[in-house]
């Protein structure tokens, strides 16, 4: 199967990750330097998609992976961490990692 991007699922996503991170559609547009918030709005209903520069920009702001924004037809790339136990300092990691994942 080809792979294809979903605007609509897309937009529900950025509105659920701005959200949880207490953005307005205002504050992307600032963020970003767009001309008007209109831009924002049609990501997020799902009319548009951001460009890929502005989609780098907003994994920078989200502290996520493109791949964690845009939603399509395929598969989740999911990293996975092979854990020593016995190590603290990968326990400690690895529990944030699970926590910016939950959030």
């Amino acid at each position: 199967m080809f792979p294809l991007i979903n605007k609509k699922e897309t937009g529900i996503n950025l509105r659920t990750i701005m959200d949880k991170r207490g953005l307005s559609a205002k504050d992307v547009q600032e963020y970003l330097g767009l001309g008007c918030v209109q831009s924002v709005y049609r990501w997020i209903d799902g009319v548009n998609m951001p460009t890929i520069d502005n989609l780098y920009a907003l994994s920078a702001l989200f502290q996520l992976p493109i791949d964690s924004i845009v939603r399509g037809n395929r598969e989740a790339n999911e990293p996975t961490f092979a854990i020593d136990s016995t190590d603290l300092r990968n326990n400690r990691l690895f529990a944030y990692y699970q926590k910016l994942r939950a959030a």
